[in-house]
C-alpha cells in the first residue's frame, strides 16, 4: 500500500519540478531562450490539465501576460504567449478563474489594436475561450466602452477575427443593455454579410448573434426585418438555414431567430415562414432520434412560439404526433438496449429532468388558449395518467410540475377531462396534495380544485360524488396554519361551490362551515373579506330556487349586521360587494 502512495507522491513532485523548470525560462536574460521555453511551454501543456494547474500555480500567468504586453517583445513572442495563455483557459474552470483574476481580459483586449493579424487572432482565439466559460463575468467586454465599436472594425480582417468575434458576442449578449450597445455600434449591418460566409463556423456563430440579439427584442427584430444579405431577405436566410440537410444546430438556431422576430411582432403568426417552416422544424426537434439538448431547446422554443397564438397551437397539435412524442420525454431514457453509449446515458439521466421541464412548458402552452386542442393533448395521449403519477414523486419539483400541468389541463376544459382527471388523480392522493408540506404544491392543489369546480353543471357534479371529502379539505385548510394566499384561494373554492345549483346545499347545511365564512367577512385581511363575502352573495342570488329560504337563514346567523358593516369599509370593492 504505502508503495503506492510514494510512488504517487514522487511523481507530482517531479511534474512540480519541470514545471519550474518551465516558469525559469521565461525569466531568462536572452530573448531567444525565452520565445524557446514559452514554445515548449506550450507543447508541454496541450491536453494535460495537472500541468496547465501546475504552471498556474507557479506563476507563468503574470509573467507571459508581462511578455505579451512588453513592447520590446517580438511580435512571434508575443504570439506565442497568447497562444499558451489560450491553451491554459482550455483547462478547468479554477484556470479561467485565476487567469481572470491576473486581468487577463484587458490586457488581451489591449493587444487588439495592434497591426499583426496572427497576433490580434491569438488575442481573440484566447479572448472566446475566457468569454464562454460561464464563470467569466461578461461585464468585462463593457467596461472599456472603444472595445465594442473595435471589435466591430475587426470583423472584415480574416475568417477567424469573424469567428471568434462573432462567437464573444453570442456569448456576451445577456441583457437588454447588452443588446441595445450592439445593436447601437452597427451590430446588424456588420454581422448579417457572415451569414453567407464560406465558413461553416462563421454562419453558424452569426446565426447564434442574431438569436441573442433578436430575443426578445422588438427593436432588433423590426429590423431585421428589413435586412437583405446579398440581395435576400434575412428571413429568407433563415428560412434556407432549417433545411433538413443542415446540421441540427443551425436549423434549430435559425428557427430559433424567426421565433424570436415572431414574438416580438416583427413577423406575422400565420407568415409561411412561420406556419410551414419554423413550426414544422421546431417538432421534428421533439423526435425520439435528436439529441436530449436538442430536445429540450426545441421543445422550449416552440412553446415559446405558440404561447400567445391559438391558431398555431392547434397546428402544433395535429403536426408530426407531437402528442405522443411528448409522452416520451417523461420516459427517457427509453430503452436500455438501444443505449450504445454510457456517457452519453450517465449525461443524459443527469439532465433528464430538463426533458420534463421542456415537456411541461409545451404542455402548458398547447393548451393554454384553446379548448379541443386540450381535449386532443390530453385524452388521447394517456397524459393526465402520467401527470398523476408525478404528483406522487419524491420530488418537490415534480410534485409541483405535475399538478401544475394538470390546473392548466383543468382551465375552462369540458366535463370529460374534469372527470378523468378527477378519476386518475382519486380523492386519496388529492388529500395528501391538500396536506403537503410544500405550499407550492397546496397553491396548485388549490389551483386544480378550482379549475374543477368551475361552471355549474361541473360543480354539481363533481359535488354529488365527492363532495364530502371536498367539505372536509377545505374546513381542514380554514382552520389550519396557512398563509393568507392559501386560504384566500381556498374561500374562493367554496365560492364556487356556493354558485352551484345543488352543491350550495352542503355549504348551507353546513352551520359549522358557515360560521367560518362569518369569521372570515371580518377578518382583518381585505383579500380573505372578500372572498368569503363573494360566498354570501353566492348563496343569496335572487334568481334561484330557495333563495328566499337561504336568505332566512342567514340573516337569522348575522349576517346582515356584518354586511352592514362591511358597507363601511375603506375598501371600494369591500363595499360594492
Amino acid at each position: 500500500k504505502m508503495c503506492g502512495l510514494e510512488a504517487n507522491i514522487g511523481l507530482n513532485g517531479e511534474v512540480t519540478a519541470t514545471s519550474r523548470h518551465y516558469v525559469d525560462r521565461l525569466f531568462d536574460p536572452d530573448p531567444q531562450k525565452v520565445l524557446q521555453g514559452v514554445i515548449d511551454m506550450k507543447n508541454a501543456v496541450i491536453g494535460n490539465n495537472k500541468q496547465k494547474a501546475n504552471l498556474i500555480v507557479l506563476g507563468a500567468v503574470p509573467r507571459l501576460l508581462y511578455l505579451l504586453q512588453q513592447s520590446s517583445s517580438s511580435a512571434e513572442l508575443r504570439t506565442e504567449c497568447a497562444v499558451v495563455l489560450g491553451s491554459l483557459a482550455m483547462g478547468t474552470e479554477n484556470n479561467i478563474k485565476s487567469l481572470v483574476d491576473c486581468h487577463i481580459i484587458p490586457a488581451l483586449l489591449q493587444g487588439l489594436v495592434c497591426p499583426d493579424l496572427v497576433f490580434i487572432e491569438a488575442c481573440l482565439r484566447c479572448l472566446r475561450t475566457v468569454f464562454i466559460s460561464p464563470v467569466t463575468p461578461v461585464q468585462l467586454l463593457y467596461t472599456d466602452p472603444t472595445v465594442i465599436p473595435h471589435l466591430m472594425s475587426l470583423l472584415s480582417r480574416s475568417q477567424r477575427t469573424q469567428e471568434y468575434i462573432t462567437q464573444i458576442f453570442s456569448h456576451c449578449c445577456k441583457t437588454p443593455e447588452h443588446q441595445t450597445i450592439l445593436f447601437n455600434h452597427g451590430a446588424i449591418q456588420n454581422i448579417a454579410p457572415l451569414l453567407i460566409s464560406p465558413s461553416f463556423k462563421v454562419r453558424m456563430q452569426a446565426l447564434k448573434c442574431f438569436s441573442v440579439l433578436a430575443y426578445e427584442n422588438t427593436q432588433v427584430s423590426m429590423t431585421l426585418v428589413n435586412v437583405l444579405v446579398d440581395g435576400e431577405l434575412l428571413s429568407q436566410v433563415f428560412v434556407r438555414m432549417m433545411q433538413r440537410d443542415n446540421p441540427i444546430e443551425m436549423q434549430l438556431t435559425a428557427a430559433k431567430c424567426l421565433t424570436y422576430m415572431c414574438r416580438a411582432g416583427a413577423i406575422r403568426t400565420d407568415d409561411n415562414c412561420i406556419v410551414l417552416k419554423t413550426l414544422p422544424c421546431l417538432v421534428r426537434m421533439c423526435s425520439k432520434d435528436r439529441l436530449l439538448e436538442e430536445r429540450v431547446e426545441g421543445a422550449e422554443t416552440l412553446a415559446f412560439l405558440m404561447e400567445p397564438d391559438v391558431e398555431l397551437q392547434r397546428i402544433a397539435s395535429v403536426t408530426d404526433h407531437l402528442v405522443a412524442m411528448l409522452a416520451d420525454y417523461f420516459k427517457y431514457p427509453s430503452s436500455v438496449n438501444a443505449i450504445t453509449d454510457i456517457k452519453r446515458l450517465d449525461h443524459d439521466l443527469k439532465h433528464a429532468h430538463e426533458l420534463r421541464q421542456a415537456a411541461f412548458k409545451l404542455y402548458a402552452s398547447l393548451g393554454s388558449n384553446d379548448e379541443d386542442i386540450r381535449k386532443k393533448p390530453i385524452l388521447e395521449s394517456g397524459v393526465i395518467e402520467l401527470l398523476c403519477s408525478l404528483t406522487q414523486s419524491d420530488s418537490p419539483a415534480l410534485r409541483v410540475n405535475g399538478i401544475w400541468a394538470l390546473m392548466n389541463m383543468a382551465f375552462q376544459a369540458d366535463q370529460k377531462v374534469k372527470v378523468e382527471i378527477m378519476r386518475a388523480l382519486g380523492t386519496e392522493q388529492l388529500f395528501r396534495l391538500l396536506s403537503d408540506p410544500d405550499t407550492n404544491v397546496l397553491m396548485k392543489t388549490l389551483g386544480l380544485l378550482r379549475n374543477l369546480l368551475s361552471t355549474r353543471p361541473h360543480i354539481d357534479q363533481i359535488m354529488s360524488s365527492h363532495g364530502k371529502q371536498i367539505m372536509q379539505a377545505v374546513t381542514l385548510i380554514l382552520e389550519g396554519e396557512h398563509s393568507i394566499e392559501v386560504k384566500e384561494q381556498t374561500l374562493c373554492i367554496l365560492a364556487n361551490i356556493a354558485d352551484g345549483n345543488t352543491a350550495k346545499e352542503l355549504i348551507m347545511t353546513n352551520d359549522d362551515m358557515l360560521q367560518k365564512v362569518k369569521y372570515y367577512m371580518g377578518h382583518s385581511n381585505v383579500k380573505l373579506q372578500l372572498a368569503a363575502t363573494f360566498c354570501i352573495s353566492n348563496l343569496v342570488w335572487n334568481e334561484e330556487d330557495g333563495s328566499q329560504e337561504r336568505q332566512d337563514k342567514l340573516r337569522e346567523m348575522g349576517f346582515v349586521d356584518i354586511l352592514h358593516k362591511l358597507t363601511q369599509a375603506s375598501d371600494p370593492n369591500l363595499c360594492d360587494r
